[in-house]
């Protein structure tokens, strides 16, 4: 496995590798791994030649006291766990390299940004479509993989690839969960023992979301309220939002009547915590 840490070496080794013929898998990521972005990995080995993980917690992402600084951080074990899963090539950048003096180009995908996280993180899909599509000219994968806990992320960056005619996959596989059913995230660190057995409220209330759907309820409003009346006894947890969309555009709907995403985002102390279900009636 090997670490390159320079744009200009990145391109030139990809340059050659196409040469060659090679297809390339690509998980981007902002570190310290888990099992979720391992899975991406090994879904990539079973497709491409080769597997590109980028290691990049990138600043413009992230809104004014936000946790930027404190994002947990160790390359040292991500190294490992890359290598553990086939990784071939980890690109670490810094952001010096990323975003040298003078930068001042950004990408943003409209409409799909509008909802969810877009409306409570201004900015935040600006940085986040920014970076990728600076990491997709770099490493120029066939297939690039994505976990659908992330699943408006996953939109906007297919939306992006589209309209910008990049040539690469966007796949998004499904959200690995631990075995309670909380959805694996690098945030899961800032839980305390009790944040973390509240937590898996969040699972339960999306589960319980799917089944009145499969009742027949396909009013969104009710289905909110009951999802809101399963976290709000939690005490820890401050909701955010929850809200169910269209997956094709991202905007609220009021009656389900066809495929939506089911989606909520938390405060449990110092972690805000996402998650969603995609149902259909």
């Amino acid at each position: 496995m090997k670490t390159i840490d320079k744009i200009s070496r990145m391109l030139t080794l990809i340059k050659i590798l196409k040469k060659e013929g090679k297809s390339v898998g690509f998980v981007p990521t902002m570190g310290y791994l888990h099992e979720g972005h391992l899975s991406l990995t090994r879904q990539a080995k079973k497709h491409t030649d080769l597997v590109v993980m980028s290691i990049f917690v990138n600043p413009i992402q992230f809104g004014k006291n936000e946790d930027y600084d404190k994002y947990p951080r160790d390359f040292k074990r991500d190294e490992e766990l890359a290598r553990s899963a086939g990784v071939d090539i980890i690109f670490y950048p810094s952001s010096e390299e990323m975003y040298p003096e003078g930068y001042a180009t950004y990408v943003e995908v409209k409409g799909l940004t509008d909802s969810l996280c877009g409306d409570s993180r201004p900015g935040h899909f600006r940085g986040v479509t920014t970076v990728v599509s600076k990491l997709f000219w770099i490493v120029k994968p066939d297939i690039a993989y994505f976990g659908q806990k992330d699943a408006q992320q996953a939109y906007v960056i297919r939306k992006m690839a589209q309209d910008l005619n990049m040539d690469v996959d966007v796949r998004i596989l499904p959200t690995v969960r631990e075995k309670d059913g909380l959805a694996m995230s690098s945030r899961n660190t800032y839980l305390s023992e009790g944040e973390r057995k509240d937590a898996v409220v969040l699972y339960q209330a999306l589960k319980s979301a799917e089944e009145m759907v499969r009742g027949g309820e396909t009013e969104s409003k009710k289905i909110i309220k009951a999802i809101e009346g399963i976290i709000k006894p939690k005490s820890r947890i401050k909701i955010d939002y929850v809200s169910i969309v269209d997956t094709k555009r991202l905007k609220p709907v009021s009656k389900i009547t066809g495929e939506v995403l089911i989606a909520l985002a938390v405060f449990i102390g110092k972690a805000r915590l996402i998650d969603n279900i995609i149902i259909a009636p």
